[in-house]
């Protein structure tokens, strides 16, 4: 299943391989950024919850910007630029001591992370054909997920809210990691340029966004993306770190245990997945995606309601939802990208791939915005509501998407394998 999931071309495995390297880090960090700024640094859950929205607002008013710079300059231009950004924003961290500090390091982060992931799906897109771009984009989630558990288990085993030099340490570390891609990325001095030349030469084509805000099928996608994020992962590092800490009352160590049972369950799955979607409609594991991630939810409002009465079995609650919730991330993860770039054209892949980006956006403003007030409320009971809701209705809206593809789009039908690849238009 690995060697079938991998690349034909070598450059896209030498991508992937920047993937895991530069999710070790992340994996250091992802889960502690509200904790370090309430526990470590002092701030309140609203001013924390304020600056990771801030998060959001920025990457949001900044990836248009990056989709258009992407189709306009070529992908690689853009994305090692960004990476640096985005390594010195993280670093940076460790310095916090305030309010408004945070929120000008959370900035700069923003500002690099903008662009990083439609670029990073642009490339792989340029460098894969339509038969294997479903399968690629699943083994890279695979690989950024191990990463990503690898470093959980690392911070876990060391964070500590008395030390601050520890969360200091890792994000140091985090840092360091965002310099891998990059420099793999300027050994492949082919990869990553224009895709296609325009048809007026240098200067950027007609249409932009309009035209890919006028694709239908995709709009929906985009709307289907914006609930289940918001309800899913946008939750992830406020809402699920705040409920399992302030209502299930576990420590941050059982977080780190957590996010390590959702990358085992990543690992150990999304081999599985992939070879089993082959042939199968898109939208209909797009569905599934929403009824696995309300499902759980519900395991952690029921750990929530055994709390610190019954430690072992409120801690296995919190484990339980992020195993579960990895699960609904495989079917997602080569859905997703695959079906964005189906719809999208060269000329136009660095736009889709930004609006498609721009979900997170979106969601990574409302999501910790919303998620302390309602987990605030009534014992987290309304919080669990809403999130469960939403992910029910994403799935509604994933089957709506349904009669609006092609057979071929939608996954039924596997798409031919091309004759050659065209070489992509050097400026």
């Amino acid at each position: 299943m690995l060697s079938r999931a991998l690349p034909r071309r070598p450059e896209a495995r030498r991508i992937l391989v920047g993937t895991l390297l530069s999710a070790v880090g992340r994996g250091l960090t992802l889960p502690f950024l509200f904790i370090y700024l309430t526990d470590v640094r002092g701030l309140t859950d609203a001013r924390a919850g304020l600056v990771i929205g801030w998060y959001g607002a920025v990457t949001l008013a900044l990836s248009p910007l990056g989709g258009t710079l992407i189709d306009r300059f070529g992908a690689r231009r853009i994305v090692v630029p960004c990476l640096l950004v985005e390594a010195a924003g993280t670093g940076s961290l460790a310095l916090v001591d305030s309010t408004a500090s945070a929120f000008v390091v959370i900035t700069l982060i923003a500002i690099g992370s903008s662009a990083i992931w439609s670029g990073q799906n642009t490339i792989l897109a340029s460098l894969t054909d339509d038969d294997e771009r479903q399968r690629v984009y699943g083994l890279n989630f695979a690989l950024l997920n191990l990463g990503i558990g690898i470093g959980g288990l690392i911070s876990g085993a060391i964070v500590d809210t008395a030390r601050p030099v520890t969360f200091q340490a890792i994000y140091v570390l985090d840092a360091i990691s965002y310099l891998m891609p990059a420099l793999i990325l300027l050994s492949l001095p082919r990869v990553g340029h224009r895709l296609t030349a325009g048809p007026t030469g240098d200067r950027p084509s007609a249409g932009g966004y309009l035209t890919v805000l006028r694709d239908r099928p995709f709009r929906r996608l985009v709307v289907f993306g914006l609930v289940l994020t918001t309800c899913g992962y946008a939750q992830i590092e406020v809402g699920f770190a705040a409920y399992a800490v302030r209502v299930v009352e576990v420590t941050p160590r059982v977080v780190a245990w957590a996010l390590a049972g959702n990358t085992v369950m990543i690992v150990l799955a999304q081999l599985l997945v992939i070879r089993r979607m082959e042939g199968r409609s898109r939208t209909g594991g797009l569905a599934v995606v929403g009824a696995v991630f309300a499902t759980a939810w519900l395991v952690l409002g029921a750990a929530g309601q055994v709390g610190p009465g019954n430690a072992l079995v409120a801690a296995l609650g919190v484990v339980a939802c992020s195993a579960i919730f990895g699960f609904g991330e495989t079917l997602l993860s080569p859905v997703m990208p695959a079906l964005t770039n189906a719809l999208a054209t060269d000329e136009l892949r660095g736009r889709y791939n930004a609006m498609s980006s721009m979900i997170f956006g979106i969601s990574g403003v409302i999501g910790p915005v919303t998620a302390g007030p309602l987990i605030g409320a009534a014992d987290g009971r309304i919080w669990v509501a809403v999130v469960v809701g939403g992910c029910l209705v994403a799935s509604l809206l994933a089957l709506s998407l349904r009669p609006l593809l092609t057979a071929v789009q939608d996954g039924r039908v596997p798409a031919a394998t091309p004759a050659a690849e065209p070489a992509p238009a050097h400026v």
